[in-house]
């Protein structure tokens, strides 16, 4: 059964732009606050913010560590029925109505259920879809890619887009990417770096005293 929970997930994507273009940052677990993960069934968490992408230049990027990913972009850009089974965790999915139901306004569930029957390894990942209600599209962060049952988190709508299905064809690997974990010798330097910090300021109350 899926519910729809809206909530509003402040901070969740920071904007930068080097040069000419926008890198839309998602860095924050993008559940928080709600209850999704520990209710039973499908949760849609909305309340994604607004934004504008520019798809000849903007990139998505995620952090592999908050979202539970592999650190390299697998991507695919198609039909349903011609996605690969395995290997993805970012899907541009191609399809825009619920064929099962065509009186039915394709939603993020419907999209996750097309991308599910065709995808048979388990694991994280996102998608973008054209939502017909909406008639503009959704990014869209699923627990997993492989499950009817995964919970979802939409991450953002792409309101400069509005109307053009046909967008979403152009998307390629180019417009993400994936921030990797920090590596193990990096943390511990970072770890070094603040003890060896904090025994600075010690010595120096103790020489004050």
């Amino acid at each position: 059964m899926r519910s729809a929970i809206p909530f509003l997930t402040a901070a969740l994507l920071t904007v930068s732009t080097p040069a000419a273009a926008a890198v839309i940052t998602f860095n924050t677990d993008p559940f928080a606050g709600s209850t999704a993960l520990t209710t039973p069934g499908r949760q849609v968490v909305g309340g994604e913010p607004s934004i504008t992408f520019d798809i000849a230049t903007d990139v998505f990027s995620f952090d592999a560590t908050v979202f539970g990913i592999d650190d390299t972009v697998s991507f695919a850009n198609a039909l349903a029925p011609n996605l690969p089974v395995s290997g993805l965790n970012i899907i541009v999915l191609q399809t825009l109505d619920n064929d099962a139901n065509p009186a039915t306004p394709f939603g993020a569930g419907n999209a996750a259920d097309l991308i599910a029957a065709q995808i048979t390894s388990a694991g994280p990942g996102f998608f973008i879809y054209f939502n017909s209600g909406l008639n503009l599209p959704r990014l869209v962060f699923s627990t997993d890619l492989s499950e009817n049952t995964s919970d979802l988190k939409i991450l953002a709508r792409m309101t400069n887009l509005t109307g053009q299905s046909s967008a979403l064809a152009t998307f390629e690997s180019d417009n993400f990417q994936i921030v990797p974990a920090p590596e193990p010798s990096s943390l511990a330097l970072a770890a070094l770096t603040a003890s060896m910090w904090c025994g600075v300021r010690s010595w120096r109350r103790r020489t004050r005293d």
